[in-house]
């Protein structure tokens, strides 16, 4: 399943976030918002409060690193000072992020205030990497503490990757990789306010295919993900944008098809 969707935060929290930001607020007030304030102590209750603080502004970021921090790329490990370090923004300038799970309950892990080690990946799909920023909770307090360069071939979603790269790239290839009927619920294309449910098939798929990131994707592993998983979720968060959209896909005789889109 790939989902595109931002979130509400419920009421009372004074978390700067993208869930507490109104849809028609741009990413660039999002971020000027969060660089005024200090981290919020509520921040540290959900990962996602306390990163969107983490990626906004360049002092809490220093005060949330562990320094040194080592940067382990399989061979070798150097590490960062203090000094050195840069605001590092992930994916706050760009209009949407992306996250993958191996079932529906994993995702409720995005709201489980009992998670206290999260993994946030990079994949740069031109040099086949993946970039791991290695977040822990500690004290009831979120700390970056390690960083770790992979090879794709050897995250746990690497499977998943090579079919994803060729399903964005290959339109032949990505209608090939379509079930034959496609569980769907959406906007009507031919009305705003009106919704269609029901199933698609592959001759309509042009009409509802949604725009999918290419280049460089982002992760954040809330828990440990299986590579052998037969489904992939794919959350793609639109930032301040209201963007959601929610894709299943699933493994069928060795190869991925595409089952549900939900927009």
């Amino acid at each position: 399943m790939i989902l595109f969707s931002c979130d509400k935060q419920k009421g009372g929290s004074a978390v700067v976030s993208e869930t507490a930001i109104a849809d028609s607020v741009s990413a660039d007030s999002i971020k000027s918002v969060a660089e005024e304030a200090s981290m919020p102590v509520g921040a540290d209750e959900l990962f996602d409060d306390f990163f969107f603080n983490f990626a906004s502004n360049q002092m809490q970021q220093r005060e949330r690193v562990v320094f040194p921090l080592p940067v382990d790329d399989g061979k070798n490990t150097r590490v960062i000072q203090r000094r050195q370090w840069k605001l590092e923004p992930f994916f706050m300038n760009q209009d949407c992020y992306t996250l993958f799970f191996d079932s529906p309950s994993q995702m409720e892990l995005v709201r489980d205030t009992t998670v206290s080690d999260v993994v946030v990946e990079r994949f740069y799909f031109d040099k086949s990497i993946v970039e791991q920023f290695l977040f822990s909770r500690k004290s009831g307090r979120w700390m970056l503490h390690k960083i770790i360069w992979q090879a794709m071939a050897h995250n746990a979603n690497a499977q998943f990757m090579k079919f994803y790269q060729q399903f964005v790239s290959d339109s032949l290839f990505q209608h090939k990789s379509l079930a034959s009927q496609i569980e769907f619920s959406g906007p009507d294309p031919e009305d705003d306010f009106s919704t269609i449910d029901g199933v698609i098939t592959p001759d309509f798929w042009d009409a509802f295919r949604p725009d999918l990131p290419k280049d460089r994707l982002y992760n954040i592993v809330y828990g440990h993900q299986n590579p052998g998983s037969t489904q992939k979720i794919i959350l793609l968060r639109g930032i301040a944008n209201g963007l959601e959209v929610e894709m299943t896909f699933r493994l069928q005789k060795g190869h991925w098809k595409l089952t549900k889109l939900l927009t």
